[in-house]
């Protein structure tokens, strides 16, 4: 008996679960939201201006630390790309003349 694989939320034809960033852009988005809607509510009892800030961070909140959290996986992901290319090339010159010379110039 073979299970089926879990199918998750499918948003525009993708997996939402396999986006980097998004869990945790809209955990970020949402608690934000939900606290400065309440903080605003208990300064101002204001329920519709309270309603309008909550949903304005959360939609802020989101957006800003989506596009952040995503700045920083496209870094991490060049950097693992030049690593590898680097420790391709490291492979290709183990033990050939061309490391000692790279040896020398290091050292």
């Amino acid at each position: 008996m073979e299970e089926e694989p879990k199918k998750g939320l499918t948003l525009f034809g993708r997996d939402v679960s396999q986006i980097p960033c998004f869990r945790s852009s809209f955990m970020y988005g949402i608690s934000g939201g939900v606290g400065i809607g309440l903080l605003t509510f208990l300064a101002t009892s204001r329920t519709k201006f309270s309603t309008h800030v909550g949903f304005g961070t959360f939609f802020c909140g989101t957006i800003a630390y989506w596009s952040w959290c995503r700045y920083q996986w496209s870094v991490r992901r060049f950097e693992y790309a030049q690593l590898e290319r680097a420790m391709k090339q490291q492979t290709l010159y183990e033990g050939t003349e061309v490391e000692k010379q790279l040896d020398l110039k290091s050292a």
